[in-house]
């Protein structure tokens, strides 16, 4: 009987042992779950030039930084961020219309070290997994162990879903960034462009300036005639995370830190370990309290059927369309049936309580 009640408890505190690392397990991932951020939408008529100079970057708001107080250094070797040491500031930038994502990376160091040709360089790592599909993307981490650290795995695995840029702050005699994978076109343009700012030599104090952009990818493999841009829509989230890597000694082979978005170290290689990071809609000071916008699709071209779609921004109350073919609607997103082939003239016209607007597109809507 006795031994009855010892497996018992036994069996109980087994039990409760387990519970408590599910709980711990479950707090971790939580935490790495908990934390989102911002992406801001440039005008069109306001795109960052990649020129170094972060002017164009004046009107990002400060909310949309994120700084060293979101990092955390997993290599454990600096217990909490000292500016006087390190300190960065990273925005990050859409236009609507464009996939790309636009970068502001401004950092200052008391010792900039990249004076070595290989990896031996200060740098920002950063991850983008733009359609959220997660897991692991590197090679060494392929679920087939068959497949780990292959070439094979390489060529048709690594960096496929998601993307992992090496960049180096700044690059000498060397390109601007590593892309860890088979598609190292991915960096260059028409996919990619980059610019820096210093004034300061290997081993010497400053601050750096780093503006780029980035095209990201659903699939991207070796062969870019294959490859799938991801499409960045307002309001969506995507995932990114990224790492600074701080080395302040070239005669040591070690980095002096690993500061971390992340809270989960494996992050360069695993895209369930990035952030979510929304695709903002303009702020409200670039749009116009009223403003006409449509868009259309051709239904049925055989019946010159096509229906209209309203985009319009503001408080509307009323809508005309007009057609270019004598024939109007006041439907928000009418469907019209053209009687003749032609090339049409199509207006819409937006009324609300701050005004009126209009906007036609010539030839756009063409029917057989």
């Amino acid at each position: 009987m006795i031994s009855k009640i010892k497996s018992f408890f036994n069996f109980k505190t087994k039990q409760s042992l387990v519970l408590v690392l599910l709980v711990l397990i479950g707090t971790k991932i939580n935490a790495q779950d908990n934390r989102s951020f911002q992406i801001f939408q440039f005008p069109a008529n306001k795109i960052p030039t990649i020129d170094g100079n972060s002017d164009d970057w004046k009107i990002v708001p400060k909310n949309y930084a994120v700084g060293m107080d979101q990092l955390w250094d997993d290599s454990g070797k600096q217990p909490k961020a000292d500016p006087k040491n390190l300190d960065v500031s990273v925005k990050v930038g859409w236009v609507k219309g464009l996939n790309r994502l636009y970068f502001l990376y401004e950092a200052y160091d008391n010792y900039w070290d990249f004076s070595q040709p290989g990896l031996h360089n200060d740098t920002f790592e950063l991850i983008v997994d733009a359609d959220q599909s997660g897991g692991p993307f590197i090679d060494r981490f392929h679920p087939n162990p068959s497949l780990t650290n292959t070439m094979d795995a390489y060529f048709s695995y690594h960096g496929v879903h998601a993307q992992n840029y090496h960049i180096f702050t700044p690059a000498v005699d060397k390109d601007w960034t590593m892309v860890w994978g088979s598609q190292p076109w991915i960096k260059n343009l028409p996919y990619a462009n980059a610019s820096y700012h210093y004034d300061f030599k290997p081993g010497q104090a400053g601050k750096l300036t780093l503006e780029f952009w980035i095209t990201p990818f659903d699939y991207a493999g070796n062969d870019p005639s294959r490859a799938i841009e991801s499409i960045l829509k307002e309001n969506r989230n995507i995932g990114l995370c990224w790492a600074i890597i701080d080395y302040d000694d070239v005669n040591k082979t070690e980095n002096n830190g690993f500061w971390n978005l992340s809270k989960e170290h494996k992050m360069y290689g695993n895209a369930s370990y990035s952030l979510p990071f929304k695709l903002m809609p303009l702020e409200k000071q670039f749009k116009k309290e009223i403003e006409a916008k449509w868009d259309f699709k051709v239904v049925n071209m055989t019946k010159r059927e096509v229906a209209f779609i309203d985009e319009s921004e503001g408080e509307i109350s009323t809508w005309n369309w007009d057609f270019g073919d004598g024939t109007t609607s006041t439907q928000q997103n009418p469907t019209h049936q053209y009687k003749e082939a032609g090339k049409y003239v199509v207006i819409l016209k937006i009324l609300g309580p701050k005004g009126t607007s209009q906007l036609s597109k010539v030839w756009d809507v063409a029917v057989k």
